[in-house]
């Protein structure tokens, strides 16, 4: 097998002139906006995208290290996170967490970002991973929305949103990614019924990429060849990227400007919609 180091997609740096800044009422530090798996990736993306953008931002993660790197992002960039560690699989730590960010001011946003792979057929796949990846990716998302949701109705003018990290995946499946498969695909009910009750005012939405230069991307490449029994440069480019009309990963920070509008007035008609954004994988082939 080819090194994968010879593939284009090492996580980049994320730079100011890359982040979409919106100027926006609630978009200010009394206001709170928490953030899932942010030590790396996407998670991290977000957190920095919407602390440039004036938010106090609350980072969970397990991974401690990670999350101190993501606070030295966001303040190099002008922003201010703060790393709570958390074990999306405990009650308890979950609701510590939100406790905790509910002293730093109003929660006003929640990003569902955390998520974990694990490749394969439905025949093989452990039962305990399969319990794990529903409690990290669906049942740790309805739990903090179901406890952001009352903060969200007595903050200012009881407005809020929850952004679900969805993906094609939530949109059409890949063989030997079943439980992914069904996580994604929940969200976006996750998302829907929120926006149901939310009268306008908390919206929930989602938002589906495709293959992202991410740890997760990279990581999953070699399962992925030994499954489909091809090589790592044929799952980069007819796997992950061959449905794709533009044959380049999205960066992270492109995934985080997705949440800044979401969330931001721009978002105002995103009342459980999905923000579709993968290069054609889904409408085109």
């Amino acid at each position: 097998m080819k090194n994968l180091e010879s593939f284009d997609i090492q996580e980049p740096k994320i730079r100011m002139d890359e982040i979409l800044v919106v100027k926006d009422k609630y978009f200010n530090p009394k206001n709170v906006g928490i953030v899932t798996g942010a030590s790396s990736g996407i998670g991290r993306a977000v957190a920095v995208a919407l602390a440039v953008n004036g938010l106090t931002v609350i980072g969970n993660d397990i991974n401690e290290e990670g999350g101190k790197e993501t606070i030295q992002m966001a303040e190099e960039l002008g922003g201010k996170v703060i790393f709570i560690k958390a074990d999306l699989t405990n009650d308890e730590e979950i609701e510590h967490c939100i406790h905790q960010a509910s002293q730093y001011g109003s929660i006003k946003f929640l990003s569902n970002i955390a998520g974990m792979q694990h490749i394969d057929p439905i025949e093989n796949f452990p039962m305990q991973t399969y319990d794990f990846m529903m409690k990290i990716m669906l049942r740790a998302p309805f739990y903090l929305s179901k406890l952001c949701i009352p903060h969200m109705k007595k903050s200012e003018d009881g407005v809020g949103g929850i952004g679900n990290m969805c993906s094609v995946h939530g949109h059409m499946v890949t063989k030997n990614k079943p439980v992914y498969n069904i996580t994604k695909f929940g969200l976006r009910g996750l998302a829907q019924s929120i926006a149901a009750e939310g009268e306008g005012k908390i919206r929930g939405f989602t938002v589906s990429v495709g293959f992202i230069k991410t740890p997760l991307a990279l990581n999953q490449i070699p399962d992925q060849a030994k499954q489909r029994g091809i090589t790592p440069e044929e799952v980069v480019r007819d796997v992950m990227m061959g449905r794709s009309q533009i044959k380049e990963m999205m960066s992270p920070i492109e995934v985080g400007n997705l949440f800044v509008i979401g969330f931001s007035f721009l978002g105002k008609y995103l009342i459980g919609g999905d923000l579709l954004f993968d290069g054609g994988m889904v409408k085109t082939y």
